[in-house]
């Protein structure tokens, strides 16, 4: 045999070979995919019995806690049994459940606001004070820093804008009338607790003077009208803006809630200096 047919022989050869090889490599793939695909359809199947279990189960914990089955539209219903996975048991069936007796409805109470006093002067927490100390404010020329003992523990701070009106030395050891339910504001930095009450017009303004032998704290009244003054004024209530149209002067100079004279019982009335019929804020 010559060289070149023996060349030719031997490629023969390896062409066959390496064909016997492919069809041997695509015999293990297919046998491969074979045991992946068994492999997957078990570990499914494992999968779909655990989900089964886990369901039963937990139709069983629904029902004992008295939770109603609801069968799902378009899907085969499955007997509900309350019995553990695996057991031969019957279900038990669950006695009907008692309904209850609707409770009696209870009466609805009336609103707070219903039972809120009137906005009149009797909201307003009106008392006879003392000035103990009166300092211009560092921050604001027009105003005075007053320190006012109104029958409470310690003074009260009030920032007052009678700079322009009264003279310092007319306010020191004072007695005044004091509106003390106000909201606190601060007023360039200090807080102010309360309000000296005046009478105010174009003409000028006068801080109100109570009837002598008054002690800081003691109560003003206005006959009519009941004192039950709030804590603290809510401002979105605006009582104050409501009752404020109605604080004026008479024709005699005392200070009058709708004509009716603000007094200290068992003393007198409140007093402008000669400020008559003009508004009292």
């Amino acid at each position: 045999m010559s060289s070149i047919e023996r060349i030719k022989q031997n490629a023969d050869l390896a062409k066959q070979t390496i064909q016997e090889l492919k069809n041997e490599l695509n015999f293990l793939n297919k046998e491969y995919n074979n045991i992946l695909a068994r492999e997957l359809r078990e570990e499914n199947a494992r999968l779909l019995a655990a989900v089964e279990e886990a369901k039963a189960h937990l139709v069983k914990l629904e029902v004992k806690n008295g939770i109603p089955q609801i069968p799902v539209p378009n899907q085969t219903s499955r007997p509900v049994t309350t019995t553990a996975v695996g057991s031969s048991e019957p279900p038990k069936e669950e006695p009907p459940k008692a309904q209850k007796e609707p409770k009696p409805k209870k009466d609805k109470k009336p609103k707070e606001a219903s039972l809120e006093p009137p906005v009149d002067i009797g909201r307003l927490d009106l008392r006879i004070a003392k000035v103990e100390d009166v300092q211009k404010h560092p921050d604001a020329d027009s105003l005075y820093v007053l320190k006012i003992n109104c029958g409470e523990d310690k003074p009260r701070t009030v920032c007052s804008g009678l700079v322009k009106h009264v003279p310092i030395e007319e306010l020191r050891d004072r007695t005044v009338m004091l509106l003390c339910n106000l909201k606190p504001v601060k007023m360039r930095g200090i807080t102010s607790e309360a309000m000296v009450m005046c009478a105010s017009s174009d003409q000028g303004v006068e801080v109100l003077t109570p009837p002598s032998g008054c002690t800081p704290g003691e109560p003003v009244h206005c006959e009519g009208y009941t004192r039950q003054p709030d804590p603290v004024m809510n401002p979105k209530k605006k009582i104050f803006e409501t009752v404020a149209p109605d604080l004026l002067t008479d024709a005699t100079l005392r200070a009058c809630y709708k004509g009716v004279p603000l007094t200290v019982p068992h003393k007198g009335a409140i007093v402008a200096k000669s400020l008559a019929n003009v508004p009292v804020k």
